[in-house]
């Protein structure tokens, strides 16, 4: 490690250094129609002092602006790219390397306006009238009125024979004609004017023309004067003028009015014919284009002299161009207002109607305010319709406009007039009743946002309510929302219920009528809806009983179950009577029932029960009247889907043609049958039935003749089925064969020998006694009879007898012992066949009891 070095010079550690002070006496000037000037006393900062920064903001906002990006050295600044006519608070801070410093005060609000210098010189002089020693004069008012009001002029004059000028006036002359007086017939003079506004003293004017004074007797009217324009447009401007103080010698009949192009020499008619008004609206000009106008004015003897022109006027839509305002103030009044911003102090607003002069006073009030002004209907009516136009004539620029007041216009603004006057809290929906879950009946509605000043009133019956155990009342006013909740509806609420609502000025009155079926629909639903709740507390069906009927034809009644446990318990029910035929599947909650061979003796009312600690619940299901029909006319239809193709049967009395149905209802299934597309109906030889199960069509004695297509049609309601077959060539032979050999064996069947009827399996009896043994035979022809015991023949004699009386036969054992106990057997027997009917006969002895009565 080497040598120290040599120690520091000695530091003091200094603190945070503080900013500079703002500077003082910040002072706002008007400057432009768009900049402030600034000025303000340095700050005593020396090398530190970076500069100033400074700080805008429109009069009434909270937050400043920033003007410039960077620090400016000097103590004067003119902020450029304010808006005209709005009010600016100003402040300064200054900046050193400790940073912005804190702020200066802020300065009194200043207007953005044109700052006020003395105004231009007026000019172009006119002769308006002259007498022997007298003369009236008008002039152009200055093109620059120095942003202030012209409060008037001075004005001098001048003697051709003299070499000074003398003032006319020693008070400004507020209009722009003068009449000059104490001249000399004869001689020639000259005038200039000079204009005053709030600085002071303008320019001087320069002499006019020589005028001489030589009183006029010509019969033409004078010159008009004053011919101004306003309202330009791209092709059209507005002109008025004053009517000429010299009339002739004769009233004033017209006026025309020409234009010339700026650069042209020539004068054109505006209009082919004169106008009797002291205005007109020029149009269908050329845009962009200068145009200068003049008047004269014409009585009987002629046209007169023209008025001074105008200064050229450049025709061009103004982008920023003030309109008239219409509308309705917070009051209701229905007014028209004309803001002009860059108007000098104190401007005048010279409003007019149809352009006949100001308004009548007794229909409108007129309010004016630094740049604005604004003309109130007092009691708006057809009275008030027309045209109003207003015009700012100390402007450095033409500030004018006009609008046409219309009867639909009129109509809109009165009714909104009358809505401000009478404000109405606005609603957004009105009463509107719901049922809540568990029963509880809800009466709300929506308005706008209200204060939280705003106020409810609910009325019921003319009366009063206010939250209550079973009413609770709710009045959000930042959502806008009345709500009434009714635990449980009851015949006490039904009636009337009115919202008052206010809302400072503005009020609103809605009214609910719970009455009547309205009232007792509700109460039904309310209670069917807390009942439904309660039932769901326990075990309760999801599904209703409904009913279906199965490819099979069965009726399945059917339904779901759910909040089950274990305990649960499930019952069927027809007709007040448990049907313990019914099924439960308790994992899944499904009950069905099944019916086969649903007919009306199954109709009634079905139902199905769900019960537990905790509850029971119910569904029903009523299949009588229109459910049964319904019931009834779904199985004819699936009947009739289920019907098999036509099947050909030979019988013993002929063929037989037939369908198998898995269901058959006469009255909700119809059959028709037909052969060779014509309906058959039933007949000596052709008969058609219908069993559970079957349909069919029976040919009797059938010929050829019952060759052919055979159809079944089987309607069920909407549902329509046919079924053919052709019963011809192989298919009929077969079946006649068939036919024939039933036939056959049914002859023989008939005709054969038989047994009927009569032998009992076993006869008892007691000796001694007679046994009479009787049966009933057939046969044709008679059968041969004989006997038999114990399969030997009988010989009749003695004890026994035979006795035959038509079908009848008897046979008779008198004195029966119990060598006559056995098996006996009559025998029977024709050419077509034969057959044994028998008997066991069982004999026994005094006193004892037969074995068979035992059995018994």
């Amino acid at each position: 490690m080497s040598d120290p070095s040599e120690p520091s010079e000695p530091v003091a550690l200094k603190g945070k250094p503080a900013t500079l002070p703002p500077p003082a006496q910040v002072q706002a000037f008007r400057n432009t129609q768009t900049s402030v000037s600034l000025a303000w006393e340095p700050v005593d900062g020396g090398s530190e002092l970076l500069g100033y920064y400074i700080y805008s903001r429109e009069a009434g906002a909270s937050e400043w602006q920033t003007v410039n990006n960077k620090p400016i050295q000097d103590t004067k600044f003119t902020v450029p790219g304010l808006r005209t006519g709005k009010e600016y608070d100003f402040c300064i801070r200054s900046v050193s390397e400790a940073g912005v410093g804190e702020s200066s005060a802020a300065t009194q609000p200043v207007r953005v306006k044109q700052a006020l210098a003395t105004p231009s010189a007026p000019y172009d002089f006119a002769l308006l009238n002259c007498g022997k020693n007298e003369m009236v004069i008008g002039w152009k008012p200055p093109k620059r009125r120095g942003g202030g009001k012209i409060l008037g002029y001075f004005m001098d004059q001048h003697d051709s024979v003299e070499s000074d000028w003398h003032p006319v006036n020693r008070q400004p002359i507020p209009s722009r004609v003068c009449k000059v007086t104490n001249l000399h017939e004869g001689h020639f003079y000259e005038f200039r004017a000079r204009a005053v506004n709030w600085a002071g003293i303008g320019e001087l004017s320069a002499p006019s023309s020589l005028f001489e004074c030589k009183e006029w007797t010509m019969p033409e009217p004078g010159p008009p004067y004053d011919v101004r324009v306003s309202e330009v447009q791209a092709t059209s401007v507005m002109l008025q003028w004053e009517p000429p103080l010299y009339i002739g010698a004769g009233p004033v009949t017209g006026y025309h009015v020409s234009f010339q192009e700026k650069g042209s020499e020539e004068w054109k008619p505006v209009t082919p014919d004169a106008t009797s008004d002291t205005h007109l609206r020029v149009s269908d000009l050329q845009p962009g284009k200068q145009y200068m106008f003049r008047v004269q004015a014409m009585n009987s003897a002629g046209l007169g002299q023209p008025s001074v022109p105008t200064d050229p006027v450049l025709l061009e839509d103004k982008p920023d161009a003030q309109e008239i305002e219409v509308g309705v103030d917070d009051e209701g009044q229905i007014y028209l207002a004309f803001e002009a911003p860059e108007a000098p102090d104190f401007p005048e607003f010279q409003w007019s109607k149809d352009y006949q002069g100001p308004p009548d006073p007794q229909r409108v009030e007129v309010e004016d305010e630094i740049s604005k002004s604004k003309v109130i209907l007092k009691e708006p009516d057809l009275q008030d319709l027309g045209i109003y136009s207003v015009v700012v004539p100390d402007a450095d620029e033409d500030t004018s406009a006009s609008h046409t007041l219309t009867e639909e216009e009129l109509n809109k603004l009165k009714k909104l007039s009358h809505e401000i006057r009478n404000p109405v809290i606005k609603l957004i929906s009105g009463w509107n009743v719901e049922i809540l879950e568990q029963g509880e009946v809800r009466l709300w509605l929506e308005v706008e946002k209200l204060s939280p000043a705003a106020e409810l009133h609910l009325i019921f019956n003319e009366k009063e309510i206010f939250s209550s155990p079973n009413r609770k009342i709710n009045f959000d006013r930042e959502k806008g929302l009345v709500e009434v909740i009714i635990q449980q509806l009851s015949e006490d609420d039904k009636g009337s219920y009115t919202a008052q609502l206010q809302d400072g000025k503005a009020k609103n009155q809605i009214t609910l009528a719970l009455v009547d079926d309205e009232f007792d629909k509700l109460l039904r639903k309310a209670d069917a809806k807390r009942r439904d709740w309660k039932r769901k507390q326990g075990p309760y069906f999801q599904e209703p009983l409904t009913w279906k009927v199965t490819d099979d034809c069965q009726v399945l009644l059917s339904c779901k179950v759910t909040n089950t446990k274990k305990e649960s318990r499930f019952q069927w029910f027809f007709q007040k009577k448990e049907a313990p035929h019914g099924q439960y599947n308790p994992p899944t909650g499904d009950g069905s029932l099944s019916i086969e061979g649903f007919s009306k003796e199954n109709q009634g009312v079905y139902r199905a029960v769900v019960s537990d600690e905790r509850g029971e619940d119910d569904t029903v299901l009523d299949l009588t009247g229109e459910a049964l029909d319904a019931v009834l006319t779904e199985l004819g239809r699936i009947g009739a889907l289920s019907a098999t193709p036509l099947k050909i049967q030979g019988t013993e009395e002929g063929i037989r043609l037939f369908s198998k149905v898995k269901y058959y209802n006469v009255d909700y299934m119809k059959t028709a049958w037909f052969h060779k597309d014509k309906r058959l109906e039933s007949g000596d030889r052709v008969r058609a039935g219908t069993t559970l199960d079957e349909i069919w069509l029976h040919i009797l004695d059938p010929k050829d003749s019952d060759k052919g297509k055979y159809t079944l049609e089987i309607t069920a309601g909407k549902e329509v089925r046919q079924l053919s077959a052709d019963l011809s060539g192989q298919a009929f032979d077969d079946a006649l064969a068939e036919h024939q050999r039933l036939k056959a064996l049914a002859v023989i069947e008939k005709n054969r020998a038989k047994v009927v009827r009569g032998l009992p399996d076993v006869a008892t009896i007691m000796e001694d006694k007679t046994l009479c043994l009787t049966c009933v035979i057939s046969g044709d022809p008679s059968p041969e009879i004989s006997w038999l015991k114990n399969d030997q023949p009988i010989s009749f004699f003695d004890r026994y007898h035979m006795e035959v009386k038509g079908t009848e036969v008897t046979v008779t054992i008198d004195k029966v012992t119990s060598e006559d106990s056995g098996r006996y057997g009559i025998f029977v027997k024709n050419k077509y066949g034969s057959e044994t009917g028998q008997v066991t006969i069982s004999v026994f002895k005094h006193g004892e009891e037969p074995k068979e009565l035992k059995k018994k």
